[in-house]
């Protein structure tokens, strides 16, 4: 299971995993797995490091959408395919579960701001952001190391997550070459080499 980044695992939060909020432990829901520590599990998976991506799509108003997530992968290079996921409590998810589109951007290591805005709730996320038209209108973020713009191909229930698969229709690398890292609760950079 992924860890995306959102409201409730925003970047902003305490270094430990551990003692982020968990809608499972916090109610005193049972685990399907008896004995099961979902809190330390999630700071388990706090330990794969991730690049970080705003995924961004448009509503059938033509307004513009987006969030904060790091479990974006590659899945297939014929026919090209990524995946992601999204919390099934994110108020987020009738949007992109029925846009016919998407874009992945993603975000290079001096767009933390860009993250952190897209990680909350609330306010106007694109508000003076820079930013491109892809194919379809999709709303490309400048500056970024690389966008995929995808068709919402596939959707597949996974837990407390759907995950969507995206067909990639055109995809760009940016000019920014080093990564915003997510690994241990916090952001990260790569070592220049």
């Amino acid at each position: 299971m992924p860890l995306p980044i959102s409201s409730s695992n925003c970047p902003e939060t305490p270094a430990n995993l551990a003692d982020l909020p968990c809608d499972t432990c916090d109610t005193g829901r049972v685990l399907a797995a008896k004995n099961f520590d979902c809190r330390a599990f999630r700071s388990t998976l706090g330990s794969f490091a991730t690049g970080v991506t705003v995924l961004t799509a448009l509503t059938p108003g033509g307004e513009p959408i987006g969030l904060t997530i790091s479990s974006f992968n590659s899945v297939s290079l014929n026919p090209p395919l990524i995946l992601w996921s999204l919390s099934v409590d994110s108020p987020s998810l009738e949007a992109f579960r029925s846009a016919t589109h998407y874009a992945v951007n993603v975000l290079a290591v001096d767009q933390q701001e860009i993250s952190d805005r897209f990680a909350v709730r609330s306010g106007d996320r694109f508000a003076s952001l820079a930013l491109r038209p892809g194919s379809r209108g999709l709303p490309l973020i400048e500056g970024c190391c690389a966008s995929f713009e995808c068709v919402n191909e596939m959707q597949y229930p996974g837990g407390d997550h759907l995950i969507f698969i995206g067909r990639v229709e055109r995809f760009a690398q940016g000019e920014a070459a080093s990564p915003l890292i997510f690994h241990g609760g916090r952001y990260r950079q790569l070592l220049a080499d």
